[in-house]
Formats: structure tokens, C-alpha cells, sequence
């Protein structure tokens, strides 16, 4: 089992991210979520987290792959990739001030505009998972905290159920 969720929550063409102020992605925009607490499944995890995060309490939420991370050789764990829809009329006004930080809704086009570089490296598999049927894993390769590689592959069956 991982250790982490995130969840992207998508209205329309927008998604709702987070500036972390604290831990990893510190100042930069990142789903929602965080640590799976003992005696929690993944998806209880991320509604949670979701919850305590933004306030809001989805009930339309999909499992749609994990990512796991090697840094300097060693294996460090990984995550649930969850992706919520909600109606479009859904009001969420942002900027809002959060104590894990700014929630602000972007839109796809912001997401992966290849000037971007104030976001999380999600990148590379958020499209893929927006819009494919498909479940996948992903494993990023790090040698200190440089990004040298990323291997996707289809996740095993074992794992449907999260």
C-alpha cells in the first residue's frame, strides 16, 4: 500500500489546486491530499484530505492511477492519483486562503503550458489521466531533486479496486 493520495478536482475545463505552503511542492500549485492515516482505505484517505483541504465533500471521485518516486537509487513510496468532477454551476469562489495554502481553480490550457514552471511535477501524467479510460502507474526517477526520468505503464488489475 502507498502512503499518500492526491486528488484533482475538475470543474468544466478547470481544475482546483493548491500553493502549498508547507513540505513538499512548498510554493508551488499541486492537487489536494496527503498522508493515508492508520486503519484508512486510499479512497477514505483522499475524502478526507479533500475535505479538510478545500471544505467540499465529493461524492463523484475516481482512482485513476499511482505514482511512486526513486530518489538517488532508493525507493520512496508513492501515491493514489484520484480525479473528482463537479458540476459546473458548483460555486467555489477563489482565491481562498486555506491553511495549507492558496486554492485557486486553473484551467487545462494554464496546466500544461510548457512556460509553466510553478507547478508540481504532475505534468506528466495529469493529462493522461483527465482523459483516458485507462488506469496507469507512473514511476519518477530523481537523483537529488532533479527529475531524469519517467516510466508509464498500465496498472495492474490487482490494484482496480483502490
Amino acid at each position: 500500500m502507498l502512503n499518500f493520495t492526491i486528488c484533482f478536482i475538475k470543474r468544466g475545463n478547470e481544475i482546483l489546486l493548491l500553493n502549498r505552503e508547507k513540505g513538499s511542492w512548498m510554493g508551488r500549485w499541486n492537487g489536494v491530499g496527503g498522508k493515508i492515516e492508520p486503519g484508512e482505505t486510499p479512497l477514505q484517505g483522499v475524502l478526507r484530505e479533500v475535505k479538510e483541504e478545500t471544505g467540499l465533500v465529493l461524492t463523484d471521485i475516481d482512482h485513476k492511477g499511482n505514482v511512486t518516486w526513486v530518489i538517488d537509487g532508493a525507493d520512496y513510496g508513492g501515491m493514489y492519483v484520484y480525479i473528482a468532477e463537479i458540476p459546473e454551476q458548483t460555486s467555489y469562489p477563489t482565491p481562498v486562503k486555506r491553511e495549507e495554502g492558496i486554492l485557486d481553480w486553473k484551467t487545462r490550457e494554464w496546466l500544461i503550458d510548457k512556460e509553466n514552471t510553478g507547478l508540481a511535477d504532475f505534468m506528466y501524467f495529469l493529462p493522461q489521466m483527465l482523459d483516458g479510460e485507462n488506469k496507469h502507474t507512473y514511476r519518477y526517477y530523481y537523483e537529488g531533486d532533479l527529475l531524469v526520468n519517467v516510466d508509464e505503464n498500465p496498472l495492474e488489475k490487482v490494484y482496480s479496486r483502490v
